[in-house]
């Protein structure tokens, strides 16, 4: 269930790369790279942070395969993806939901504190689309006033609070990562948004 969470998030941030890179109407290439550093960059970051290297992706090939074989997918339907905007939005809150959770699993495994493990969660769901956001040209989601790593942090404290419980460790993941998920979603839908120190 882990590595399927994993793949899965995988997927959905290559997909949101793809989105953006073609919404800034970049050659095969550079639409290639930008759906890479999204898949992997908030991942290979927590991983050089807890000393796991070579990093996830660099021991597993399949990584690889499955972010060349999203970006041609996306590429082909890109003509059936009505609102470009919309897409991006889904596909990168259900990678942010999914990435943080295996984040926070990773951090656990590494015997870190809680609130450490939460903060792994929240670089790896965040930082790769970072990094797409500066490739791009773009001020990054995280540093708007969007809701996007307060969903994450909030998804890490669900975590550790439904372990308690006993429930599954499969089915934890999957509230964990809905959490996140649903937060970032009404927030958007009811425009919620932090607060900031200049007026509009």
């Amino acid at each position: 269930m882990f590595y399927t969470i994993d793949i899965l998030g995988t997927i959905a941030f290559a997909i949101s790369g793809v989105l953006v890179a073609i919404s800034k109407k970049m050659d095969l290439f550079g639409i290639l790279i930008i759906a890479f550093v999204t898949a992997v960059g908030g991942g290979t970051l927590r991983d050089m942070l807890i000393g796991n290297t070579p990093v996830s992706w660099m021991k597993d090939i399949n990584y690889t395969y499955v972010i060349l074989a999203t970006t041609v997918v996306t590429i082909v339907i890109k003509s059936k993806i009505d609102y470009l905007r919309t897409s991006l939005f889904l596909f990168d809150t259900i990678g942010i939901g999914l990435y943080t959770v295996v984040g926070v699993e990773k951090g656990i495994s590494a015997g870190l504190d809680p609130i450490i493990c939460i903060a792994l969660g929240t670089i790896s769901a965040c930082f790769g689309g970072v990094i797409r956001d500066i490739l791009c040209n773009e001020i990054p989601v995280i540093f708007r006033k969007e809701i996007y790593a307060t969903a994450c942090i909030l998804g890490g404290l669900s975590y550790f609070l439904i372990r308690k419980l006993p429930l599954d460790d499969n089915l934890v993941f999957v509230i964990a990562g809905s959490v996140v998920i649903v937060t970032r979603l009404i927030a958007v839908i009811f425009k919620i948004a932090l607060p900031t120190i200049y007026k509009d």
